[in-house]
């Protein structure tokens, strides 16, 4: 017998009819054995159409009263998982993040996961009870609620699981795995059965969607492994755990890729660490997080740095920037929102040479041009102009995944 948490996400629980389709495979899974927690996120549309009503009120509503809105979405998909398990002969309970005692840091909209109290959790299971948990949010240490932003029902999966020693983790989505790249742009994209936690971070961090990044390094933290499956024709899916497998032929297993870039142009700033120290500083105090960094010596005196921010935090990078000439010192502070990442990853790229030299010459014969990059051993980015990106998925795709297999 094992110990299972399933989260299901919102085209999961998107109708009735779905979620009646999720309680069979939770009673399934505890038919065969096994203990069972589920945590949920919102019905799909939900979390969008509460936002609306926000915004109906105000164009920039309150943080923490959004917060607030937003958590009612779970509320409803736990309550009525529950109901259909119950109906089905099982015991089940619907719970609350105060309820389960999931802790945060009071960064309403993206809030992070302090802890994570287990002891309501073991209960339910010694009572034989299905635990049905609302994804997604928590509250901080003033009893207020907060939401996780992108990925948070996978985080608080993950986090609930690790809290309770459960032995395996399942996100069920409406894929089927984790790809080798997004078959939606690269037809030929084939499903992989296992990937490293290694190589499952850095996709994650360059965009894959399957898995959000907080929810890969919470899996890390406690060393716990995720299956991805789909929740529409569920099978054995993919399978990230920190195990290397003979199996990996291929020096790249995957070619990630984000849209969701901006570009910070911060020119003409005097040379010494202390003034990009300054900028980044800037960044930190408003929560805007840093992705690629360069920087462009022209002389002894003066330095272009070139960051990268997720587009929500465009506007408000620009802002921050510009309202604080004395801190930055610049002659020019610019951006642009209409660039793209894309990645080669693999575990294979730490023993392997002339990787770069294949990468960017398939951009090269694409006439693709790049504006930064950034590598690690296991990895090469790009920022690219938005509208060669799926050229350029496809291009590396062809290169790695289909013509070199066995390089």
């Amino acid at each position: 017998m094992a110990l299972i948490v399933q989260k299901f996400g919102g085209t999961s629980v998107g109708s009735i009819e779905r979620i009646e389709a999720v309680a069979d495979l939770v009673v399934k899974t505890k038919q065969q054995g096994h203990q069972v927690v589920v945590v949920l996120s919102a019905m799909s549309g939900e979390t969008n159409r509460l936002i609306n009503l926000a915004k109906q009120i105000d164009a920039r509503p309150s943080s923490r009263e959004l917060d607030v809105l937003l958590t009612t979405g779970e509320q409803v998909s736990v309550a009525l998982l529950a109901m259909a398990i119950i109906k089905r002969g099982h015991s089940a309970v619907s719970l609350l993040a105060d309820q389960v005692n999931i802790r945060t840091d009071n960064m309403f909209g993206k809030a992070r996961i302090e802890d994570v109290a287990a002891t309501r959790l073991k209960h339910e299971l010694e009572h034989n009870r299905i635990a049905i948990i609302a994804g997604f949010q928590g509250r901080d240490v003033e009893g207020n609620i907060t939401t996780l932003g992108r990925g948070g029902t996978d985080t608080s999966a993950v986090e609930i699981a690790g809290a309770i020693g459960a032995d395996e983790c399942q996100i069920y989505t409406d894929v089927d795995g984790v790809y080798t790249t997004d078959p939606r742009i690269e037809p030929k994209a084939r499903r992989m059965s296992h990937v490293t936690f290694e190589e499952m971070l850095e996709m994650a961090s360059l965009g894959a969607k399957v898995l959000h990044i907080r929810c890969v390094e919470a899996a890390g933290k406690y060393n716990l492994p995720i299956r991805v499956l789909s929740s529409f024709n569920p099978d054995q899916g993919t399978l990230i755990s920190f195990e290397e497998t003979d199996m990996k032929s291929n020096v790249v297993s995957g070619i990630a890729f984000n849209r969701d870039e901006s570009l910070i142009n911060v020119n003409g700033v005097p040379s010494g660490t202390e003034y990009l120290a300054s900028i980044l500083k800037l960044f930190s105090e408003n929560g805007i997080e840093i992705d690629m960094i360069n920087q462009v010596n022209h002389n002894f005196e003066k330095i272009d740095y070139a960051f990268t921010v997720h587009t929500n935090d465009f506007d408000q990078s620009l802002e921050v920037l510009r309202n604080n000439p004395d801190c930055i010192n610049s002659d020019d502070v610019s951006g642009c929102s209409s660039v793209a990442k894309v990645s080669a990853v693999g575990v294979g790229m730490k023993s392997h040479s002339g990787v770069a030299s294949l990468f960017f010459d398939a951009l090269a014969k694409e006439n693709i041009q790049v504006l930064l990059v950034s590598t690690s051993e296991i990895k090469i980015s790009v920022l690219i102009d938005e509208k060669y990106l799926e050229l350029a998925v496809r291009a590396l795709h062809k290169v790695f995944l289909t013509e070199n297999e066995s390089i």
